[in-house]
Parts: structure tokens; C-alpha cells; sequence
């Protein structure tokens, strides 16, 4: 299903690390990759399925907890079904081949004549008597996983739409970490310094009946609020501002995260060269524009919530971060313990995309329950909290060049990009990178500003490499040092954001030269599957048939994730009225092998969506040296009423290996609307958010 070795063999080499046998033949199925919202755990029980001859039914699987579960990292990158699904596959194929092994040997037959059926072992279609439940020998789970071992023989799970195995807790209201109650609980919340790097300088509540309950704790500039109930907790925390003196502080510039605030940043530069420019004669004629993101919020529509306990030493934590191993490291250091005396334990949340608030609102409870042993500390973030200290996606600019030659065809192509670093994970880039534990009166030392490397996708410049057959491509890379808001990994990383300039450039450079957006982009195409997936797109979008409309534009986008996941072209409708308004998205996609079609297409559908709230919505705004979106009439999002109608086709390649969906239509779905509304407005739209306010002062230019 996937190549060869990878990360989590390495770090659990083990079949017990992966698998437990049940005495009725079920089998336990441990993963360290989480439900998000995603599907994954539905993908990989699919998997397992197949590669072990049992129903989808036999399979019980854990997954997220650190005392339970291989170590797999962060759920994130578009990477779980390659990396974690490909372990799965060789566990389990793995263990499937030496129950077959054994039961020929007893058997005194070749292997090939023995299959699994239902967990049990036939030969032809007559049962042996061995199963997993009653093997011919113990099978040994301390052997090391074949890492080359694959399924062989027609699958019977993989490929088909299966329902999620996780909806039927979720639908009944069971399975969020934020309904989770135990007897004795206490709630905490965290009173939030009023800027960045303010210090406390006192804190001085008055001894009144109506805060009798609360318990104050305190260490350094972290100040949390304790109580009985959850309701007074946050009221006391709320209060405080008036009884705590906070010093120092930065001030936020109102237009912070503006492209021209970017590029005047500090910046550590480093230059990446891809192939040899062309030495024309002449320059060619040249063309450039510059593009821009702002700082975007996760707006998580359930806060960020997190529990502990602390009994005899020994801390639990329960949590919706997309890393319960790093994690657990962080806490330990943060807090001064053995990472053996830490347990953390995934429950869902209300989705998430990138580093949010789950990690640091996991960590206040902790600190909590380490103060307070015995007792189950719970803290649920309140909305300003998600909206004002979660740390936010980087905001971007970018500027493209290119050398024309007289066809209007590019032959060379610059790019610089603006950004901060988009790694700041709890354990990455070696730090703690916990937004409490830098508060303490001694907190761990930050890690110097670095990116995610580029041999794991790059942060900033992921996706910055044009997919497109060009002479030599140059990308300097302008790493902003320090940014006056907590930013880190945000979905996609930079790729939504360069996808959207590349792509919103190569519509400019397609209307200079008088060509079709779709000839245009295929005429400097190679790759046969990108190729067939802007075929694909522009076919069920009736590209060159449909009419918008004389208020209406259709626009097209194309990029393959990382330059090496998942290949997505998307398709927009466009209609400005009032307002920009995204009528229809079309989007072909190639993911190699599908495991789960309609869980593939939610995938698309939610980047689809997500893509288009952020181009037509979605930015932090900043007033008096502060956040001013603290809430979603200040934050607003995509309703679902402005939901486009959405078709995704899925190419089918069962020969190939699978490619992460999570993450590759988001910036095409930018760029695709941008391209459209550029038709649609006859004037070419190139800071997001495309608000009603920004088109406006664009159609009346600057005043005199």
C-alpha cells in the first residue's frame, strides 16, 4: 500500500506495538494517529480489515493514548493514511502471514494454499481449525513488523464507503471531551494577560462572600481561577482584571499582517534555486504582483477544553491536541516531571486543523492538577479565549516575477515570500511551546525561530515551488523573526497561500498572452496526473459551455500538495453582486488508492469550504495595540447559507499508493474563486479576504 519503511515502524517496530489478539478472535488495533473529524480511524480500521482476513466488525481499535498506543507524533500533514495506514497495512499483513506460516507447517502444506477468511485459516474452502483465536502456535507478538509486508488478494474493505465508526458516540452526545464529567470536578480558567509579554506585577482580590470557593493559582504571570462550578470560575477570572496590575506589554499594530507591515519586517533570508535560467539574448518582457494572507484564526465553533488528575504522582490528561506524544513531553518538562509519570489520552473535539488551543487549555488543567491532587481539574476555553489566544495561522505575503518569452509563455520565475514561521507544535523545533508554561515565574527556555525543515514539506514555502514546466524557478525566503501575535502550524502551512498567488499569477500571465486559463496551464504541464485532474475539473465544471452570466465568472486552480501528495484542480463560479458570492466549486482529485470514497470526498468538501471562508471572510483584526475579533460577528465565517453547491470527482487509481486528502484543495479553492471573481469584477482581487470593503475600495482606487 506504501513504500517500504516509515517514521512509525521505525519508533515501533513491534506487532505489540500495533495489535492484541482477543480469545473470540476480534483483534485490538492500536494507532497513535487521532479523530479529527476526518475519518482516519474509519480509513485504518479498513485497512486492518483487509490485511488481517477479518470483518470490519472484529476490529477494535484504540487510538491517542500515551500508555496504550505506539508513539505516531502529530496527527497532521496529510499524512496519516501514507504513514500511519501504511504501518497498519505491514502489522497486520505481518501477523496474517505468520499465523498462515504456522498453520502449514502443522498442516505440512505450502502457505499458498492456506487463506483467512473471518479471522480463521482455510485450505481451499475447507477450515484447518486454526484461527487467530486458536492458532497452530502462539503467535509471537514481540516479532518485529515486516515493514515490506503488504495485502495481496482482492480487497473487501478498502475502497468501499463504510459508515465512520465514530458518528454512532458522536450523534448520541458521548463522545466529546467537553461532556466529560466526573464526581468532584473542578473547573479552572486562566486569566489572560491583557498584551503580549506583560508582566504581573500584583494581584489583589478582596476577601468578598461572593468569591468564596474560589481558589487562586498563581506562579510567575500565570494566574488561574478555580472553583466548584464552571460558571464561577470564569467569573472570577473575568473579574480579576480589576484587582491584577499588569506591566510592559507590545502593543499590536493595527495593520499588522498587511502585505506592506510584512515586507518590512526583520527577516532571516535564505535564496532556493530549482533548475538553470535561460541566458535569452534580451530580457524578456516581465511581469509581477504581489499577493497577501492575513493572520487567521482557528475559530473553533467548540472551544478548547482540556482535563487532569493527579493522584499519587502520576498525572492524566485528557485532550483533543492533534499530538498526544509530544505533548506529554512538553507537560513533563514544563512542569518538572518524568515523562514516565505523564499519561495523555485523546477525546474529540470540536475538529481541528493545526496547533489550537487544545495543547495550552490541556496544560492549565495540568498545572491545576498538580496543585490540587486528587481532584479532576477541567478548564474550557471561553470564546474569546479560542478567538484571542489559540495562536494563529501566519500571515503571508508574496511577490512573483516572471520572464515572458514572446509568446507570453514564462521562461524564468522569482518568488519571494513574507512569513513567520509556521512551527510552534508543543516539542517542535525543541521547545516546550506552551502559551501557560511561558508564563511561569521560570519558564523553559523558547527555541530560536526556525521553519518545519523543508525535507518535511517546508512551512512557509510549502508549495512554493510551481508545478509547471519552467526554465528555473528562484524562491527567496524571508523568515519574519517575531511576530506581534503566537502564530504556528495552521492548515496547509503556507501551501494555501503561495497555491493562491501561483495560481491567481498564472491566470494574469494566461490573460497577457490572450490564452485559455485551462490551455494555458496544460500547454506547460508533464505530469500525466496533473494533467488529468485539470482535464477532469475543467469537464464536470463544462469549462468553455457554461455561461455565469454577465455578474458571474468561472475560474480554475491546480496543485498537488507538497508537491508530492494528492494531485486537486478546482473549478469556481462566481457571483458578484452585493457581494462576492461563490455559487458552485467543482474539484477533481487523484489520491492514488481511495480507502473510503465518501470519507475522501468529505475530506475535499471541508478544504473546499474552509478554502472559500477564508478567501471571502476570514481575518484577525487588530484595534488599540490588541485582537479586536474576540467573537464571530468580529471573526465572521462562512455560514451555511453561503455554502457553494460542491461536486468532487475522485480519479481512481487503485494500483497506486494512497495520498493524504486533509489538506489539498484549500488554496486551489482560493485561487479558483479569485480567478473567477477577476472575470466576474473585471479587476483583479489580490489581498484576501475578498470582502464587499476591499472590492469596493479597488473599483473606486485611491482618493485624490
Amino acid at each position: 500500500m506504501a513504500e517500504a519503511t516509515n517514521e512509525s515502524l521505525r519508533l515501533n517496530p513491534c506487532l505489540a506495538d500495533w495489535l492484541a489478539l482477543r480469545a473470540d478472535g476480534g483483534v485490538a488495533l492500536r494507532v497513535g494517529k487521532v479523530e479529527l473529524g476526518q475519518g482516519i480511524l474509519t480509513a485504518l480500521a479498513q485497512i486492518a480489515a483487509d490485511a488481517l482476513g477479518v470483518g470490519l466488525d472484529r476490529i477494535d481499535i484504540v487510538s491517542g493514548d500515551t500508555a496504550a498506543c505506539p508513539g505516531e507524533g502529530y496527527t497532521a500533514g496529510s499524512l496519516s493514511v501514507e504513514v500511519s495506514g501504511a504501518a497498519v497495512e505491514a502489522a497486520c499483513a505481518t501477523l496474517r502471514r505468520t499465523l498462515l506460516g504456522d498453520a502449514a507447517r502443522r498442516l505440512n502444506c505450502i502457505a499458498d494454499e492456506l487463506r483467512v477468511v473471518g479471522g480463521a485459516v482455510l485450505r481451499g474452502d475447507a477450515g484447518t481449525g486454526f484461527s487467530y483465536a486458536a492458532p497452530a502456535a502462539p503467535l509471537d507478538l514481540a516479532a518485529p513488523v515486516d515493514p515490506l509486508a503488504r495485502h495481496s488478494g482482492p480487497r473487501e474493505w478498502v475502497g468501499r464507503s463504510v459508515p465512520r465508526i465514530d458518528l454512532a458516540a458522536k450523534l448520541a452526545g458521548a463522545a466529546f471531551i467537553h461532556d466529560l464529567a466526573v464526581p468532584d470536578m473542578l473547573h479552572a480558567c486562566a486569566v489572560r494577560p491583557p498584551r503580549g509579554g506583560a508582566t504581573l506585577a500584583a494581584f489583589d482580590p478582596p476577601a468578598a462572600e461572593d468569591l468564596a470557593g474560589v481558589t487562586w493559582l498563581r506562579d510567575g504571570n500565570l494566574l488561574l481561577a478555580v472553583a466548584a462550578g464552571e460558571g464561577a470560575a470564569h467569573d472570577a477570572a473575568r473579574r480579576a482584571g480589576a484587582w491584577a496590575e499588569w506591566q510592559g506589554g507590545r502593543a499590536i499594530p493595527d495593520d499588522a499582517g498587511a502585505p506592506e507591515w510584512l515586507i518590512a519586517r526583520a527577516t532571516v533570508d535564505r535564496t532556493l534555486a530549482f533548475g538553470a535560467r535561460e541566458t535569452p539574448a534580451g530580457r524578456g518582457r516581465v511581469h509581477e504582483a504581489t499577493y497577501a494572507r492575513p493572520f487567521l484564526a482557528h475559530a473553533a465553533i467548540g472551544p478548547a477544553c482540556g482535563l487532569a488528575r493527579c493522584e499519587a504522582g502520576r498525572l492524566a490528561v485528557w485532550t483533543h491536541s492533534q499530538g498526544v506524544g509530544p505533548l506529554r513531553l512538553a507537560i513533563a518538562r514544563a512542569l518538572g516531571l518524568e515523562p514516565g509519570a505523564v499519561v495523555v489520552r485523546h477525546l474529540p473535539g470540536a475538529g481541528c486543523f493545526g496547533h489550537n488551543g487544545a495543547d495550552d487549555a490541556a496544560f492549565e488543567a495540568a498545572f491545576a492538577a498538580l496543585r490540587l491532587p486528587g481532584r479532576t481539574l477541567r478548564v474550557r476555553w471561553s470564546r474569546a479565549d479560542e478567538m484571542t489566544a489559540a495562536p494563529f495561522g501566519a500571515a503571508m505575503a508574496m511577490r512573483l516575477s516572471a520572464e515572458l518569452d514572446p509568446s507570453g509563455m514564462p521562461r524564468a520565475w522569482t518568488m519571494h515570500i513574507w512569513s513567520p514561521p509556521h512551527a510552534a507544535r508543543p516539542g517542535g523545533q525543541g521547545g516546550v511551546n506552551l502559551a501557560g508554561a511561558a508564563l511561569m515565574a521560570n519558564p523553559p527556555p523558547p527555541p530560536p525561530p526556525a521553519d518545519i525543515p523543508d525535507a518535511s514539506g517546508g512551512g512557509a514555502i510549502r508549495n512554493a515551488l510551481a508545478p509547471y514546466r519552467l526554465a528555473g524557478q528562484t524562491i527567496h525566503h524571508h523568515m519574519i523573526v517575531e511576530a506581534p501575535v503566537r502564530v504556528s502550524s495552521f492548515r496547509t502551512l503556507g501551501a494555501f497561500a503561495n497555491v493562491f498567488a501561483i495560481e491567481s499569477f498564472m491566470d494574469e500571465l494566461a490573460a497577457a498572452a490572450g490564452r485559455d486559463p485551462v490551455d494555458y496551464r496544460l500547454a506547460l504541464l508533464v505530469d500525466p496526473r496533473a494533467r488529468a485532474v485539470v482535464e477532469e475539473a475543467a469537464r464536470i465544471a463544462g469549462w468553455g459551455a457554461r455561461r455565469p452570466g454577465p455578474d458571474g465568472g468561472l475560474g480554475l486552480a491546480f496543485a498537488r500538495y507538497k508537491n508530492r501528495g494528492a494531485y486537486c484542480a478546482v473549478v469556481a463560479e462566481v457571483e458578484a453582486g452585493a457581494e462576492l458570492r461563490v455559487r458552485r466549486l467543482w474539484a477533481a482529485v487523484d489520491a492514488g488508492l481511495v480507502v473510503n470514497p465518501d470519507g475522501a470526498r468529505a475530506q475535499v468538501e471541508g478544504g473546499l469550504i474552509q478554502g472559500a471562508s477564508w478567501t471571502l471572510k476570514e481575518a484577525v483584526r487588530f484595534a488599540g495595540g490588541g485582537i479586536a475579533s474576540a467573537d464571530f460577528a468580529s471573526y465572521p465565517i462562512l455560514r451555511f447559507s453561503e455554502v457553494p453547491a460542491i461536486d468532487v470527482a475522485l480519479v481512481d487509481r487503485p494500483g497506486a499508493p494512497p495520498l493524504g486528502l486533509g489538506e489539498a484543495a484549500s488554496g486551489q479553492a482560493a485561487a479558483a474563486i479569485a480567478n473567477a471573481a477577476a472575470r466576474a469584477l473585471g479587476l483583479r482581487i489580490r489581498t484576501l479576504p475578498m470582502t464587499r470593503e476591499r472590492i469596493a475600495s479597488l473599483m473606486l482606487g485611491p482618493a485624490d
